[in-house]
């Protein structure tokens, strides 16, 4: 197809910044490259109708972590990085609120719960409580987890669960179409079903190969997280996260953001609804793809949870389900928890592997990877 000398001349001609990905790190990242270069021609590309990968299509936690997901990070990283990875989660959230307003995402802080299904497990962490909450003390002021008993009914689980006070939770169409009305507001162009092939660096300028035009821009920015792998060679592996969601449940008693599982599995009222994910830990092998989709082992044993254990004495209909792809490290590997924010080459950064935490992390990674230039 050939293209118009107005829509080259507008859209794909002396471009300063070409942003590849349209979720929170890409559109954040957008947000800062205009405060500090508000004459910048910018161009964000965007594979899908929506944001492709995980910004829309998660379960809307606004959390840093719960207890045993901490315990367990402290197995591979060091409580100098666990804190920083917890203090720039917690920083993050603060950025994403102080940005868009609580009222524009629907924030709403309904306290975070860790349901555990092994009495055994549940006293391992509580004999880890007091320490977790000792590191965490010079962020937070005051003790983060504490121990309250069941008042929702749960079934198959201690009768005692652990309390975060400071999670809360959004709404993340919300939240991707606030960030998109302030980035468009400020003259940047997103242009959707547009997918880059490659890029090759040309002295000062980039060369953007993608499946509609080819067109040089003086900088690229890779923030496509869980895709990483399609145009860079990078450590960041694909994680499908599957998700269901109910029909209305009448009176719901059911309020706030629940870990289960070592956090793989996370459920949350929404609208009278319960939003469903997780069990990744099923079948890691075939989650790792970038193929979107459900399958049968997961889905049965999401619907399985639901009917035993969270909704043991309710009737329930599964209304729609979804899946959207995570960025994650790779397991046991040193900082593997850690975003990768760097440059890849003269004129080519990128900002991925959010680890599950796109929500909290997603728009400092945004802001750090525009003040790379």
């Amino acid at each position: 197809m050939n293209y118009s000398y107005w829509e080259l001349k507008e859209w794909f001609t002396n471009i300063d910044f070409t942003i590849v990905g349209s979720g929170i790190v890409g559109l954040n990242c957008a947000l800062e490259l205009k405060k500090i270069h508000p004459k910048a021609k910018i161009l964000i590309l965007e594979k899908g109708m929506l944001p492709q990968g995980a910004s829309t299509k998660n379960a809307g936690f606004a959390c840093f972590g719960s207890l045993s997901e901490i315990i367990d990070d402290l197995n591979t990283h060091s409580e100098e990085e666990v804190f920083n990875l917890v203090d720039k989660r917690w920083k993050g959230l603060q950025l994403l609120r102080k940005n868009l307003g609580d009222k524009n995402i629907d924030y709403q802080q309904n306290k975070g719960f860790e349901l555990c299904k092994d009495l055994s497990f549940f006293e391992e962490c509580v004999s880890k409580k007091t320490k977790i909450n000792q590191l965490l003390k010079p962020i937070f002021k005051e003790d983060v987890f504490l121990v309250v008993p069941d008042k929702f009914g749960f079934k198959k689980v201690v009768s005692n669960h652990f309390v975060n006070s400071f999670e809360g939770q959004i709404n993340t169409g919300k939240m991707v179409v606030s960030l998109i009305g302030k980035v468009q507001k400020l003259g940047v162009k997103i242009l959707y079903n547009i997918s880059v092939e490659n890029f090759v660096e040309l002295g000062n300028k980039v060369e953007v190969k993608t499946d509609k035009i080819t067109f040089k821009t003086s900088k690229l920015f890779i923030a496509t997280n869980g895709f990483a792998n399609q145009l860079l060679n990078i450590n960041v592996k694909p994680a499908r996260a599957q998700v269901l969601i109910t029909k209305p449940i009448t009176n719901l008693h059911i309020k706030g953001t629940f870990h289960l599982e070592n956090g793989y599995y996370y459920f949350r009222n929404i609208d009278h609804r319960i939003l469903f994910g997780g069990g990744r830990n099923l079948d890691f092998k075939s989650e790792e793809t970038t193929k979107f989709g459900e399958t049968a082992i997961i889905q049965n044993q999401l619907e399985k949870i639901l009917k035993e254990t969270i909704l043991p004495n309710t009737n329930f209909e599964i209304e729609h389900r979804w899946s959207g792809i995570m960025g994650v490290g790779f397991k046991n590997f040193s900082g593997q928890k850690k975003a990768i924010v760097k440059q890849v080459s003269e004129n080519v950064f990128c900002g991925v592997r959010l680890g599950g935490m796109g929500i909290a992390i997603g728009s400092i990674v945004g802001k750090d990877l525009a003040d790379l230039v």
